[in-house]
């Protein structure tokens, strides 16, 4: 059993990158399914889907590279099981000059750090992507 089921999918991601892997499989759930979203709309990665299996499903996540070189340079876990970190909207931070995506739980579902400055929400930081 996974503790921390979003850290385990930035893992497989940042290693897929690693070695420059075309694709990712995650085992999918609805939280991982609206981070590949997110991804997907700011251009980190190419396409995402589900396969179903017996199970709870995969997530297949296309990575996407320029030149050899991968969009994602780096992903970090900010809020984790032991320590949750919350922050209201004025105090989402701006990753990497703006360059960066900041992932967010809000009340109103996983967002990106500029939906929550525009729609005045805070939330639960989950993660950083540059």
């Amino acid at each position: 059993m996974l503790t921390d089921p979003v850290a385990d999918m930035l893992t497989r991601i940042r290693n897929a990158t690693m070695i420059r892997a075309e694709k990712v499989d995650i085992p999918a759930s609805r939280m991982k399914l609206e981070i590949a979203k997110i991804l997907k709309e700011e251009g980190f990665i190419r396409a995402y889907k589900i396969i179903k299996d017996k199970k709870q499903g995969v997530l297949r996540i296309s990575l996407k590279y320029v030149d050899g070189e991968s969009i994602i340079s780096g992903l970090k876990r900010v809020s984790k099981p032991g320590k949750r970190v919350y922050v209201g909207y004025r105090d989402v931070p701006v990753v990497m000059g703006g360059v960066g995506l900041a992932i967010l739980s809000t009340p109103k579902g996983i967002k990106s750090d500029k939906t929550c400055k525009w729609d005045k929400l805070g939330g639960e930081l989950l993660c950083h992507v540059w």
